[in-house]
């Protein structure tokens, strides 16, 4: 049984061709956690990023010039609020591949910003060029996914034929189909985005986007934020201008208080007087992105470095788990008559894979553990196929990782996650007591609780056994420390 989770498994390409056209393997369970990072398109010996980057900068000449003039809000969301780009499945969705995309508010915060920020465009006098990043050095209410989001839509065009030629040379008629896709490219005489069709790969009944591994990467884009605060005295030290840098220097110094505080306090009032500089002399942020400019190899190098990480953990072991483990069980064949057993069904099975078939060895990244997402990312393989309803809830205090199976509207089961070295464990597991000591099959909870070592294995097995729940079936230990090798075993 062939278990369809990555884009070459589920359209029958081989992982030699996708890697040779240098794109993602995307995961259509759920959204891999990386971004386009638009410095990527500047920092390229590639023609046509080159000419991406500049396309980018030309509409922000364009609303720069909007925003100066003044415009009505309706023009002004129309020019701003791109619908998420869901189908290249990236970014941070939990479940699928909705997330909230450019609404309202980030088209008023993007506005406002325009004249400020890109005042200089077209004619810098520091940096190289302009960046579409720097809105976030200036709008601290514009994130990462913002900016990742904003320039897939402004790339759009060239992601759709990148992925058309694709489909063409190397998919089967038979999993493609011909799209009319809105808002692909900006019509500057006629002042509005215009659609156009395309030939790509179908799923459900929206197409399929694929994007080149060497725009992608993963936490920050190269130019951020916080980097630009972690950096600030570096940035301010390297001015030449000394008289520019002297006032900068006051100006830092005057914002701290003298007083007696602790490091903690210290540490906020720095930050603080750092933005306070900043504001007051925005050149510091010309500076700051010269120096990402001069750095652009290294930008290159640590984002590949990002994505590669990403690539391991989430296609090339999920891919072997899936294909080499799953696929040769009836695991997927079985399915109980209520969420609850279905629910412990899985989670024993999951336990089973990582102990016992190596699957532990993707929840490390060069000897460390990986961030919980990989964890909920394997965890979505073993309900593929599920009768039951699965979703994720909201934070309701619970902890951020909670799963609910539902198989009709009296029969739901929670599944949680949660880390033994959470120094809130203890007291997570108190919360909900009555729900882990609980033995039926209705309105049920499981937690599952990894441990990477045999001291937090202890001090998971002592606290449970405070709580007396060191015997109930719900309340599952995995273990997922480093295993010797079966042929070392003498």
């Amino acid at each position: 049984m062939k278990i369809g989770i990555h884009f070459t498994d589920i359209y029958d390409v081989s992982v030699e061709v996708l890697e040779k056209y240098g794109a993602f393997n995307i995961s259509l369970i759920s959204d891999m956690p990386l971004f386009i990072d638009p410095f990527l398109l500047f920092s390229s010996e590639k023609v046509e990023y080159q000419q991406l980057h500049n396309n980018i900068l030309k509409y922000l000449t364009y609303l720069k010039d909007k925003a100066e003039q003044g415009i009505p809000t309706a023009l002004v969301e129309d020019l701003y609020s791109f619908h998420e780009v869901k189908q290249n499945w990236l970014g941070y969705s939990e479940f699928g591949n909705h997330g909230r995309g450019l609404g309202r508010q980030f088209a008023i915060n993007m506005h406002n910003a325009m004249p400020l920020v890109f005042k200089n465009i077209g004619h810098e006098t520091i940096t190289a060029t302009s960046h579409l990043e720097k809105v976030c050095l200036f709008n601290d209410k514009i994130g990462r996914d913002n900016i990742s989001d904003f320039t897939t839509n402004l790339i759009f065009e060239y992601l759709l034929n990148y992925t058309q030629i694709f489909a063409k040379n190397h998919i089967a008629k038979k999993y493609c189909d011909k799209f009319n896709v809105k808002d692909v490219y900006f019509d500057y005489s006629l002042g509005r985005w215009m659609p156009k069709s395309f030939w790509l790969p179908k799923y459900e009944d929206d197409f399929v986007l694929l994007t080149p591994k060497d725009l992608l990467t993963r936490d920050e884009t190269w130019i951020n934020s916080h980097d630009m605060i972690d950096h600030f005295q570096d940035i301010s030290g390297s001015i030449k201008n000394s008289t520019l840098r002297a006032s900068i220097n006051e100006h830092f110094r005057s914002q701290i208080p003298v007083f007696e505080m602790s490091t903690k306090e210290k540490d906020k009032y720095i930050k603080a007087a750092k933005w306070s500089t900043i504001k007051q002399f925005p050149e510091i942020i010309e500076y700051y992105i010269e120096s990402k400019e001069n750095d652009k190899e290294n930008a290159k190098s640590l984002a590949n470095e990002r994505m590669q990480s990403v690539e391991y953990a989430l296609v090339t072991w999920l891919h072997s788990f899936a294909q080499d483990v799953l696929s040769q069980t009836r695991f997927f064949q079985i399915s109980p008559d209520s969420s609850y057993r279905e629910a412990l069904m899985r989670v024993d099975f999951f336990k089973k894979c990582i102990e016992d078939n190596d699957v532990y060895k993707i929840f490390y990244n060069n000897g460390k553990p990986v961030k919980e997402e990989i964890i909920q990312l394997a965890f979505k393989l073993v309900w593929r196929f599920s009768d039951c309803d699965v979703n994720r809830e909201v934070n309701n205090g619970r902890g951020p990782v909670d799963y609910k199976f539902s198989k009709g509207a009296n029969d739901k089961t929670l599944v949680e996650f949660k880390l033994a070295k959470n120094s809130k464990l203890r007291k997570n597991l108190e919360n909900q007591l009555d729900i882990y000591k609980n033995a039926n099959d209705t309105q049920y909870g499981i937690v599952v609780i990894f441990y990477y070592s045999e001291a937090e294995k202890k001090k998971t097995e002592s606290i449970l056994k405070d709580l007396n729940l060191d015997d109930k079936e719900n309340v599952v230990l995995v273990d997922c420390s480093p295993k010797e090798s079966a042929s070392n075993v003498g």
